[in-house]
């Protein structure tokens, strides 16, 4: 049976929960243009139990990006919009007095979700920020004391406008380090803006994704089959080595006060292991480091000042410390 039409059963064959995932890619383009770097990373921070943080201009489709996907997954999606004055409760859930039984009772957030659309993040203050903390790091909210646990598969897709810097609040470095990877959502080519605005001249409406074709492909069961396989995939000592020497590298740049720390190092790992696996492989090779080293990396970094005014971004440096470390053989 075609794992790509048939969400009915559990998909145990590797094979087959590869062609359900690879098959996210057409899906999602029945609805956004343009955009396989950000679907392939998100499909990759979905394996890895990983995060996003996406970032880019108003108007890029980030929201619908994430809308389509959930549909393409069969997944439960939730969208919080997040503005200054949203507090973390409203975030996470609360406790709520029943009048009927004169007791409290835990209403959850949207939090309590598959697949969580935080969208401008840094628009909210810090403390709301930190509320997020637990959730993606323990898979958990703690209300009350109590410990409740999150649904599985859990993924938090967090936006934010890379220009307008009025009234936002920057993600501090301990909940950057807890994303996965940071994509960046750039705009269109010309000829994937004239298809966009086609698609719209002939009655597309991005809020209606089932009128728009997009259909389930693949569900938990398929994830967690891939999950199983990825963990199954090789690295070799050469190849740890490698991904080692790229994040002491960063340490050591002249460019950076920050570098990548031990978690980063294992970010990368973990999503190298993840794009070989997507691409047919049950090992790991320098150019599954090398795809990732960019999403991975860039925000665990932090540049210094003068090197910033020079016009030095954190992907150049990551380039100039790809292109130097000797590559294993």
């Amino acid at each position: 049976m075609d794992p790509t039409t048939d969400n009915a059963g559990t998909t145990e064959d590797p094979g087959a929960a590869r062609a359900s995932l690879e098959a996210l890619r057409a899906e999602i383009a029945k609805a956004v243009v343009g955009q396989d770097p950000a679907v392939t990373g998100l499909v990759v921070a979905l394996l890895c139990r990983g995060h996003v943080l996406l970032e880019g201009v108003p108007g890029v489709a980030k929201t619908l990006l994430v809308r389509a996907l959930a549909s393409a997954l069969e997944l439960d999606t939730k969208r919080v919009q997040f503005t200054p004055d949203l507090m973390p409760s409203d975030v996470t859930g609360s406790l709520v007095y029943d009048t009927r039984s004169a007791e409290f009772s835990f209403q959850p957030g949207p939090v309590f979700t598959n697949l969580l659309l935080a969208d401008e993040i840094n628009r909210t203050p810090p403390k709301t920020q930190s509320s997020l903390l637990e959730a993606m790091e323990e898979r958990q909210v703690t209300v009350d004391g109590t410990p409740r646990p999150l649904p599985d598969p859990f993924l938090v897709a967090a936006t934010q406008n890379p220009v307008e810097y009025e009234g936002t609040y920057p993600l501090p470095e301990a909940q950057l380090d807890r994303f996965l990877l940071k994509l960046t959502v750039p705009l269109p080519s010309r000829r994937d803006e004239i298809d966009v605005l086609t698609r719209h001249a002939e009655g597309f409406n991005p809020r209606d994704l089932r009128a728009a074709g997009v259909r389930p492909v693949a569900n938990a069961a398929d994830l967690e089959a891939a999950r199983a396989a990825v963990a199954k995939t090789t690295v070799s000592p050469e190849i740890t080595a490698y991904v080692v020497d790229i994040c002491r590298a960063t340490r050591e740049s002249p460019s950076l006060t920050l570098g990548v720390s031990p978690r980063g190092a294992t970010a990368l790992l973990a999503a190298s292991r993840a794009w070989a696996w997507l691409t047919g492989r049950d090992y790991v090779i320098p150019d599954d480091v090398k795809a990732l080293a960019l999403p991975t990396l860039r925000h665990r970094v932090q540049l210094r000042p003068e090197a910033e005014m020079e016009g030095v971004t954190a992907d150049s440096v990551i380039n100039a410390i790809l292109a130097h470390v000797p590559v294993p053989r």
